[in-house]
């Protein structure tokens, strides 16, 4: 039987990570090691001035065992492999994430980032995304044939899976495109609104607005054309 980490960026108790958890349940022991927070956009980012916190909490599918912690999503997984899980796991997998992981939107991903920690440990990951909005009837539909295949096609300790899930209606969704390349394209085209405070300094907040543009082949074209976009993502560092 497969020993699997799950770790996200939207914290221990989001919807996408219990969903992920009851899928791969059925492929072996699933343990849980995620933020107490959300923790989205570090990137693969890790403390190392200071400490961080790791404690078991309450989690509503049986026989499993999760942890938060005060860490960013990477040390999550550094800390579940090192000191939490009994033993190495087999696989490890980050998600559901609550918003896509596609074009240069990767390299801000703390999704992505901890699924690459899972392969920098040298155990096989994979990062699972979808739309924000709340239908995850594609997702749902197609995360355990997707855990099924994935898991017998393990990648080696730079490559992750990515794989995003359109927010579309299942009715809508035109099935799954393998071998997705990364698109050049930014997903959101963001820009900075500014406001004035009381004490002279100016406050920006990024405001994003959608990409409706992508290359043929690529993750963003596959998710804005409506189908699961599946793909390898590489470390260049």
């Amino acid at each position: 039987m497969k020993r699997i980490l799950l770790t996200n960026d939207d914290g221990v108790h989001a919807d996408g990570i219990l969903r992920l958890a009851k899928a791969a349940s059925a492929f072996g022991e699933v343990w849980v090691v995620a933020p107490y927070r959300q923790r989205s956009g570090i990137s693969h980012g890790l403390t190392l001035h200071g400490s961080f916190e790791a404690w078991e909490v309450a989690f509503p599918i049986p026989h499993i065992r999760a942890f938060a912690c005060t860490g960013t999503p990477a040390d999550c997984v550094r800390i579940g492999v090192l000191n939490l899980l009994p033993e190495k796991p087999n696989a490890a997998f980050s998600g559901i994430n609550c918003g896509f992981n596609v074009g240069t939107d990767l390299q801000y991903s703390a999704t992505v980032g901890a699924a690459f920690e899972g392969a920098f440990q040298k155990i096989p990951s994979i990062a699972f995304s979808e739309g924000t909005g709340d239908c995850h009837a594609v997702a749902d539909r197609y995360l355990s044939e997707i855990l099924e295949k994935l898991l017998n096609r393990p990648l080696d300790a730079r490559r992750i899976w990515n794989v995003n899930f359109p927010d579309c209606p299942l009715s809508e969704c035109k099935g799954i495109l393998w071998n997705r390349t990364v698109s050049e394209h930014d997903f959101y085209m963001d820009t900075y609104a500014e406001t004035a405070m009381p004490s002279g300094r100016i406050s920006y907040t990024v405001v994003g607005k959608r990409n409706w543009n992508a290359c043929e082949g690529t993750d963003l074209r596959a998710i804005l054309d409506h189908y699961v976009s599946i793909g390898v993502a590489t470390n260049i560092s």
